[in-house]
Formats: C-alpha cells, structure tokens, sequence
C-alpha cells in the first residue's frame, strides 16, 4: 500500500482521539519524508541524531522549515551538544545524568528544551530507561533543572508475542505518570508509547504520541 493509504488507515482508526502522529524516518529517505508531508504530516522520529541532521540538510529549505523532528533513539551524553535547540521534543531522556546535562547545555543557550523521561517497566537488556523506583526517587531533582520542561514519560514495550506484557508497560506507563503528577503536582500531557507492532494497544492505554515508521512507509 502507499504511504497515502497507509496512513488513511491509520487515522481511521485513530479518529478523534487526541493522539499525535510521530512518523519514524529510519531507513528512509528525502522522498518518503516529503510524501508523507504532502499526505500531512509535520512530526517526524529519528533514532540517530546524526541521521536527523543529516536529513534536514537534504530537505529543500521551504520543507524542512514546516517539519518538526524528535529525537525518539537513545541519546548519549557526548551527543547533547549537537540536540539541544534542534529538536522540538527528546523523547528517550533515560537518567538524571543525561537531564542534568541537557539542562546546562540549554541553559549555557538560553533556551528550554522539552523532554520526555523514558521509563523501562519490565526488565528487558535491550532498552535502556529509568526503572519505575529511579524515576520516583529521582524525579523531584530532574523536575527543579533549569532550562528544560518535562513534558511527560516514554516507553519501548518488548518484542515479544505476550500482549499481557505489552499492556502492562503501556498501562504501567500512564499509572505511574498519574502517580507522579498527583505525588509532585505537576503537568505531564505527553506518553509516548506504541509503535508499528502495538500502537492501537498503547493508545487503548492512554497514548498521546504513537512513533510510527514501517506502518507508514512499509519495509
């Protein structure tokens, strides 16, 4: 199907729900960034920093200045310098070191960057993330940083075939950002959570962000 009908389908399905679109670009190029613009869509995902900015250099100036990028990959520390400023939302902010070190990058530019602080529910080697006990004890210090605004919590379910477990990230995600905002009372409007393989289960959940790449652009 082309990327028109695919995503037809998907917000079919989405329907009014308050849910934003993040389309992933991994493994795919200028052309597929600005078909799926021509079809609607101004929020996109990338992995790599090094692969967004590379991006935004191939769009022609009058494209790239209506899209906005997120950083949805894990981010290192040495990376942040080349972040900071440049993304409209980092997604995977997964210790209180890496908070700490966005914060003085964007305070030495005076500015605020938006983040999301990436949460691993269920034990999985293969993600990186606070565990729900970290992220209770180290909240409050990563909430009085300067120069950055929480924005909510993310997560990465598993690859695996139990849809009890997929539920129980998506559906632990939104407990404990409730738990926090009654616990600190703050604001946090954004759980990312959902990709190609789950994204109608994480939005049964309570997604407000859905990071979708091959549901987009096949592959």
């Amino acid at each position: 199907m082309s990327v028109a009908d695919n995503l037809a389908r998907i917000r079919e399905t989405i329907g009014t729900q308050p849910v934003k679109l993040i389309a992933v670009t991994k493994n795919v190029g200028p052309e597929g960034i600005a078909e799926a613009f021509r079809c609607g869509v101004t929020e996109f995902g990338e992995n790599r920093v090094q692969d967004a900015l590379a991006k935004r250099e191939q769009l022609p100036p009058s494209l790239g200045a209506n899209l906005s990028w997120h950083l949805i990959g894990h981010l290192q520390t040495n990376k942040v310098k080349k972040v900071v400023g440049r993304f409209v939302l980092v997604h995977s902010v997964d210790s209180l070191h890496l908070a700490e070190e966005i914060a003085k990058e964007a305070q030495a530019r005076s500015l605020v960057q938006p983040l999301l602080l990436q949460v691993k529910l269920v034990e999985d080697p293969n993600k990186s993330g606070f565990t729900p006990d970290d992220l209770r004890r180290h909240f409050p210090l990563v909430a009085s940083l300067p120069a950055i605004e929480v924005r909510g919590l993310m997560t990465i379910a598993p690859l695996t075939e139990s849809r009890q477990i997929r539920l129980q990230c998506f559906a632990g995600l939104r407990a404990l950002r409730d738990e926090l905002e009654q616990t600190h009372q703050v604001k946090l409007p954004e759980l990312s959570m959902g990709m190609t393989q789950d994204w109608q289960e994480a939005i049964g959940c309570g997604a407000t962000m859905v990071r979708l790449g091959r549901a987009i652009f096949g592959g």
